[in-house]
């Protein structure tokens, strides 16, 4: 049953737990944890309680910058529960991003670990907020954050100005379960639950405001298209700070009893041992990392034979990558779910029960409770099954709107409720969707959404810069690559190495241009404006790129 309305991420908690208590919740190998879902509730309901001895009152912002630490998950229930809305910071993110999303979204509280591979958080926040290093814990008084009051630290440090992951627990104990149930009863499902940023073509990050109702009925759709039950165990090495690893993955566990065992970090030897020493039935990805494992596997042999299903997206899927999942993973069931953020984020998926045809083929029909149809980009109106247009959705499914942006969300869903996505596609007769492009000036590398305008925007501001173009192209490994066309000032010389060096640990390493070019200028239409897809067809040319450009996908 899909429930569309009057049940929050906290009541689809409480169901599970009392359904089934003794059944595993949450499993980290690595770190000897197991916890049933009576005492991931009960850890939850700690962490709540944690929150609320911060101040934290309903409808407040806070933000979790971590990899898939079990602290992530613990936060995404505990949150919901107190009524907080949990802003999610991409893992690769730098200090110029991190700061934009830190003004933006009007964040009182900062969960953060010490960082990942290269990255320092502690010295980039430290380098955002350089009165912590002289503030008691919980009276920061930042110049540039006057919303930020608290930063919380995951992990064995304690740095300065900031409380500790043990410390906040401590603070909770003040707070008595009947003041968090009160709270928790007081929430509405239509409540702002969760807030994703996602890049934007004005070139700036917008924050996609998600509500309990979105998030849940899309997760119940998800599970019922997956047919999971609590006998499943997922493996989750996509990112939290995606729907796909927190919708489609730990709250659609959830709304079905199964178990979750997510990565820290991604790792295709890791996964894979996971998957045979956990008997998982299940694996999410995106392209890149099913084609990485199957990598793995043809030089060593891992027992795979549990698994049954899994979602590849977050980009194109090629149609001979899904065929060699099913074949050499034992995935006969998996499945394709295609959306966006903005729509929570699944709008339709293929089921388990479709021919493997259509699992390779199609992105699938709309997922239970959610309309689908495709129009004509020029005047809106809906074109015959079989022809090419821009994929619209509607229902419990679609965001409440982008935070503090109200002219931008009249632009993205219109009177009608319809969220024009962007995207272009062909619904066949049966109501089954091909992806054939997209509107929007995006680039889709290895399962991020990259907005060229960002790039752009951020490039504008080196010394020798006069123009830039950033524009997509083909790859094998990552589905596309980043591609900057510059135009130098008079007189300027520069080299490639020269321009990503100026990009690295200022942005998302993930949106540093894979190849750059500089250039005395760029193909036009007749009123001036540039070409991209001419531009991505000499680098296609000059680079040759053919056999990436021929990869066929649903």
């Amino acid at each position: 049953m899909i429930f569309q309305g009057g049940i929050t991420v906290g009541d689809l908690l409480d169901r599970a737990a009392d359904l089934n208590p003794r059944g595993e919740a949450l499993v980290y190998p690595d770190r000897d944890l197991r916890l049933t879902y009576r005492a991931f509730r009960e850890a939850c309901d700690r962490v709540a309680r944690g929150l609320m001895a911060l101040g934290i009152k309903r409808g407040e912002h806070i933000a979790v910058w971590a990899p898939n630490v079990p602290q992530w998950v613990l936060l995404q229930f505990a949150s919901a529960r107190t009524g907080a809305v949990l802003v999610t910071v991409n893992t690769s993110y730098k200090s110029f991003e991190l700061e934009y999303l830190l003004k933006n979204s009007d964040v009182t509280t900062l969960f953060l670990t010490a960082g990942v591979k290269d990255a320092d958080y502690i010295a980039m926040i430290n380098e955002l907020c350089p009165e912590l290093a002289h503030c008691l814990p919980g009276r920061l008084n930042a110049r540039k954050f006057p919303m930020l009051r608290n930063i919380v630290f995951i992990g064995d440090q304690e740095p300065p100005g900031m409380y500790t992951w043990e410390q906040m627990l401590w603070m909770g104990e003040a707070i008595s379960p009947a003041e968090l149930r009160a709270r928790q009863s007081s929430l509405d499902p239509d409540d702002g639950v969760n807030m994703q940023y996602t890049s934007g073509t004005t070139g700036f990050p917008k924050g996609v405001m998600l509500t309990h109702n979105n998030l849940v009925g899309n997760a119940l759709g998800i599970a019922q298209c997956l047919n999971f039950g609590p006998e499943d165990r997922l493996c989750i090495p996509v990112p939290f700070f995606h729907c796909f690893g927190c919708v489609l993955g730990t709250l659609t566990c959830v709304a079905s009893g199964a178990t979750m065992v997510p990565l820290e970090t991604f790792n295709p030897v890791k996964v894979l041992e996971t998957v045979e020493k956990e008997r998982c039935t299940a694996l999410h990805g995106v392209p890149t990392m099913f084609i990485t494992e199957l990598e793995v596997l043809e030089k060593q042999n891992y027992d795979v034979s549990s698994l049954r299903t899994g979602i590849m997206a977050g980009s194109p899927c090629p149609m001979e990558v899904m065929r060699k999942v099913v074949e050499r993973m034992n995935m006969r069931e998996i499945v394709i779910t295609y959306g966006q953020t903005e729509a929570s984020p699944g709008i339709t998926m293929t089921r388990t029960s479709d021919p493997i045809e259509v699992r390779v083929a199609t992105v699938g029909r709309a997922l239970p409770g959610v309309e689908v149809k495709v129009v004509d980009p020029a005047t809106g109106e809906e074109v015959p099954r079989g022809f090419q247009g821009e994929i619209c959705a509607r229902g419990y499914n679609v965001m409440k709107g982008y935070y503090k942006m109200p002219e931008a969300t009249a632009a993205a869903i219109d009177e009608d409720g319809w969220l024009h996505t962007g995207d272009l596609g062909i619904m066949d007769e049966n109501g089954y969707l091909h992806i054939t492009g997209r509107l929007k000036d995006m680039i889709i590398r290895g399962g991020e959404n990259i907005y060229p305008r960002e790039i752009e925007e951020f490039l504008y501001t080196h010394p020798k810069v006069k123009d830039v173009q950033v524009v997509g192209v083909p790859s094998l490994k990552y589905g596309e690559e980043v591609m900057a066309f510059i135009q130098l000032k008079e007189g300027c010389t520069a080299t490639p190495e020269e321009i990503k060096e100026f990009c690295r640990g200022k942005i998302a390493r993930y949106k540093i241009p894979q190849y750059i070019q500089f250039v005395p200028g760029y193909p036009t239409t007749a009123n001036g404006k540039v070409q991209k897809f001419k531009l991505r067809e000499q680098a296609i040319h000059e680079l040759g790129l053919y056999q990436a450009a021929r990869v066929e996908t649903a």
